[in-house]
């Protein structure tokens, strides 16, 4: 949904006439929630507020919230604070061993809730949904700060480019360092972003709007909105536990409740190896992965089936037909001879695809980041003028925000346009002192990651996935020819990947979080200072958390050592490509020709669709964005699982139309917050040295 902003409207009047009583999320209700007010004064929603706007509202609809005092309050970021830090320490062990990593959004929601709303009973203190938005907005920053600790850093010291023989442990100072520089400039990339994304393309952003409609059912008040709250809270309840319970399960009974293999066993009576190949070698099983259902719930069906296209092109098509013909050497791997494998030989045109069908949206919307842009070298010229005393530059375009909060509940520019100049100094600083890279080195890599920050938050805003790793293939790629020795260049190699791909995390985090805001009527102010100070939680536990792991597990930095607790998936990738790249490797030619032919395809879709698609036609055109991860997406079983969600919704829409849309951001929410906690009971279990797979039903050594 478009925003849009009346030239009169006053900025106690935060959003046009039409739009009062329309919630964001696509549900009527009986308030202006989207009110923008200050954080130092009371909130309030209540009955003559929807009858000064002309809304006509009846019993049924009632939703009243309680008064908030403050939307920033202490209280909510530091618990949000700690909640994220106990996510981290998940992110970090799951992401070493499989090379995903949960989020902390929807945790931080609801047990922040569960915890601040008791205290402020006890306090005889309000504790509201933008309240409750602030310490979701902690948590996300301090559990998503994992990036660089299960990629580059790790792959850093495994090729001795740290030094021989040293452990992070020797390092410590600069890894602190580093995680800070990670932490602020993506925190400050965030800002004039959110303008493209939240309020222009509004984009889905699935687990943030979870994470909304979670706030909006757990602050529920009223008669009728009390039962309604009752049932909500129900329902997403018994979703978390089932999701959770699934997860757990499946630790110990993996053949059933995990991943179920059904094209491998029917194989398997029938004698026809071609299917159980499609499970075994291919991917192709079906998984009870609840977060995948959740994201297909709330994600529109051209952008899942064009990931499922893109799956089965690269998994189920032309991949096993350039394996069978001898062209490529197997599915999956980096290190493959000749051509490579499916995954390294698709990483390319995939990530063509990505490239530039972001950069071809924000084409077709760049106005507005062009006035952001803008706007930020204004402010900074502004800063210096003022130094000097001199009369400050004013804003002569004519540009129109369609953003509805008024201008003292923004981050301020000079906020973020001077941290990022900070972060900016800060960072080629720390890369040149402690990394050795060189000082251009990291000006192009930081210029290099704004650009694929948009990739990121295009894709994450989209399908809910964030191809962070891709991110660092691109830059990878890019520092793959620059002169000089070889452990300088492969050290720079890794550590502007590291940079693009941390500062995108972050990035996407952020806009996470303030799409969530936007939903809540909440303050980006108020969002930007609980993420930093989630952000010094972050630096303070990602560095103790990664020494601790590799002094109790040497192999996650010592290649000799064979047998590892940790698949270490994400790490050998990049230090495969790096080792590629910079040792006279080359991509193969026609992976080179398909990814441009799918770059100008990518180009000239968005054309079609925006010059000569209908827009009542244009929600079912083809996603060339998700079709690009798909093909980058090594696991069949995360597409399928996306599918099953999408047509479990739509079965559910056609069954009870209204009961879907009043639960269905409530069951995706259960299902994604049991999941990332049944991922820290799960890594509890395994630190606990409790055995998995310990039943083996419908299970073998060939697919378990």
């Amino acid at each position: 949904m478009q925003n849009t902003l009346d030239e009169k409207q006053t900025q106690e009047e935060c959003y046009p006439q039409s739009q009062k009583g329309h919630h964001p999320l696509g549900r009527s209700v009986s308030f202006t929630a989207d009110d923008y007010v200050h954080p130092d004064h009371a909130i309030s929603f209540s009955e003559d507020k929807v009858a000064a706007s002309g809304v006509n509202i009846s019993d049924e609809d009632e939703e009243e919230f309680p008064p908030e005092e403050h939307q920033f309050t202490w209280r909510a970021a530091i618990v949000g604070s700690l909640l994220g830090c106990v996510v981290a320490a998940s992110n970090l062990y799951v992401g070493l061993k499989i090379g995903w990593t949960f989020g902390a959004s929807l945790w931080g929601a609801i047990f922040g809730f569960i915890i601040l709303k008791p205290l402020a009973r006890l306090t005889g203190s309000t504790f509201g949904p933008r309240e409750n938005a602030t310490c979701q907005a902690a948590a996300t920053t301090a559990g998503g700060l994992s990036t660089g600790f299960v990629t580059a850093i790790p792959a850093m010291y495994r090729m001795g480019l740290m030094g021989v023989g040293r452990m992070p442990k020797d390092d410590a100072l600069t890894l602190v360092l580093w995680t800070t520089c990670a932490a602020f400039f993506g925190m400050f990339f965030a800002v004039p972003l959110r303008t493209h994304f939240v309020i222009n393309q509004d984009l889905v952003f699935p687990t943030p709007r979870a994470a909304a409609e979670t706030i909006r059912n757990l602050h529920k008040t009223g008669s009728k909105a009390a039962t309604d709250a009752k049932k909500t809270a129900q329902v997403m309840i018994i979703s978390f536990f089932v999701a959770m319970g699934f997860v757990i399960l499946g630790n110990f009974i993996p053949g059933i409740f995990d991943t179920v293999h059904i094209l491998y066993w029917i194989g398997h009576a029938t004698g026809y190896m071609n299917l159980q190949h499609a499970d075994q070698v291919w991917g192709w099983a079906w998984s009870f992965d609840f977060s995948f259902f959740g994201a297909g719930m709330m994600t529109p069906g051209s952008t899942v089936w064009s990931f499922m296209l893109g799956e089965f092109i690269a998994y189920g098509l032309a991949g096993p037909l350039m394996v069978d013909s001898g062209y490529l050497e197997g599915p999956r791997g980096f290190t493959k001879p000749r051509n490579g494998s499916v995954q390294s030989w698709f990483l390319w045109p995939g990530i063509a695809l990505m490239v530039f069908t972001a950069f071809g949206e924000l084409g077709v919307n760049g106005k507005s980041l062009w006035h952001g842009i803008t706007s930020g070298v204004r402010e900074a010229r502004n800063l210096i003028r003022r130094l000097m005393k001199r009369t400050e530059l004013v804003d002569q375009s004519n540009y129109v925000s369609k953003d509805p909060v008024p201008p003292h509940l923004q981050v301020p520019t000079l906020w973020w346009t001077s941290g990022l100049v900070v972060s900016a100094i800060f960072t080629i600083v720390l890369m040149a002192v402690d990394f050795k890279v060189p000082v251009y080195s990291s000006i192009i890599a930081i210029v290099l990651s704004f650009m694929l920050a948009f990739v990121g938050l295009q894709a994450s805003g989209e399908t809910d996935i964030n191809p962070t790793g891709s991110i660092g293939k691109v830059t990878q790629l890019v520092f793959s020819r620059f002169p000089g020795e070889l452990q300088v260049v492969q050290k720079t190699n890794l550590m502007c990947a590291n940079i693009s791909a941390s500062i995108c995390a972050q990035a996407v985090d952020m806009v996470g979080d303030l799409k969530t805001g936007h939903l809540l009527g909440a303050s980006p102010r108020s969002q930007f200072l609980a993420q930093c100070v989630g952000s010094v939680f972050a630096i303070a536990a990602a560095v103790p958390l990664f020494i601790l792991y590799t002094e109790a597990y040497h192999c996650i930095v010592d290649p000799t050592i064979e047998k590892c607790e940790f698949g270490l998936v994400s790490v050998v990738t990049w230090q495969s490509v790096c080792q590629i790249l910079t040792t006279g490797g080359t991509v193969p030619r026609g992976s080179v020709i398909t990814a441009c032919v799918l770059a100008v395809l990518a180009i000239a879709n968005i054309l079609l669709r925006i010059k000569f698609v209908p827009e009542k036609f244009r929600p079912y055109w083809i996603n060339l964005n998700a079709v690009g991860l798909g093909m980058i997406n090594p696991s069949p079983a995360l597409a399928m699982a996306m599918l099953t969600g999408w047509i479990g919704g739509q079965v559910w829409h056609r069954i009870n139309r209204i009961a879907h849309e009043k639960l269905t951001y409530s069951v995706a929410g259960g299902f994604i917050s049991g999941v990332g906690v049944a991922g820290i009971i799960k890594a509890l279990l395994v630190l606990g040295k409790v055995p998995d797979g310990t039943v083996k039903w419908a299970c073998n050594s060939d697919i378990c």
